[in-house]
């Protein structure tokens, strides 16, 4: 009997510990939710229209050859060459705004053909066309007809446009985004009765750089090339204390 007593005792002390702990733990949680209640982490943005002043036309001409006619193949990419230059020269294209890539052969595989049969080879060379002018650029995208009637097999891809002064464009916006943090966070605190303090934490998103009207974004930011006219939006995530 003694002993059982003593059990229970012991088991009553037990749990007269716990209960001490957990009441402990409970009340340190509801004064760091209180205490994390004292702050607002709001996010602000800011959008500007911009128009791109550099494009980016990028194209190839290609051949293929047997092995045994590499060096016929060759000779046949350095008359494409002649041709695809002049092309773009007498668009007004200028040697500071044009780059033609060395010939890359690679090897042809066919998984259909029997054994013994002739290997071929893609010879391929790269163009690129980057300008400020970028009316002619367009005009010169739309006009590779010229080439492919001489007898060139030429390939080109949409044109791409940039912003440059977008690291400018940046900074402009990023005040602006701060303001329009505070205000949301201002017009929630005044929901609840309390009013927007210090800043107590701030940092920049990634920006977003899209088609007018567009809402296409990403957590990872995103640059979209397809159009000259842009959209460039920043966003700001800032921590604000309650008073």
């Amino acid at each position: 009997m003694e002993i059982l007593e003593k059990s229970l005792i012991k088991t009553s002390v037990i749990l007269g510990i716990f209960l001490v702990i957990g009441v402990s733990i409970i009340s340190f949680s509801l004064y760091q939710i209180k205490a994390a209640d004292n702050s607002l982490s709001v996010t602000g943005s800011a959008k500007q229209s911009v128009t791109a002043d550099i494009v980016k036309w990028n194209g190839s001409f290609s051949r293929t050859v047997y092995a045994s006619g590499l060096k016929s193949g060759y000779a046949q990419m350095k008359a494409d060459e002649a041709v695809v230059l002049k092309f773009l020269t007498d668009n007004g294209i200028t040697t500071a705004e044009l780059t033609i890539s060395p010939v890359a052969m690679q090897e042809q595989y066919n998984y259909n053909k029997t054994s013994g049969a002739p290997i071929e080879y893609s010879l391929v060379q790269n163009v690129i066309v980057q300008s400020s002018d970028i009316q002619k650029i367009q005009n010169i995208s739309k006009s590779t007809q010229t080439v492919i009637d001489q007898g060139v097999i030429f390939s080109a891809y949409s044109p791409e446009y940039y912003y440059s002064k977008l690291p400018e464009m940046r900074v402009t916006l990023l005040p602006e985004a701060m303001k329009d943090a505070q205000t949301r966070a201002s017009s929630i605190a005044q929901s609840t009765g309390k009013k927007v303090g210090t800043l107590k934490s701030a940092s920049m998103g990634v920006v977003q750089v899209m088609q007018p009207n567009s809402i296409d974004i990403s957590d990872y930011g995103n640059y979209d090339t397809s159009t000259v006219e842009k959209e460039i939006m920043i966003t700001v995530k800032a921590s604000f204390s309650l008073k």
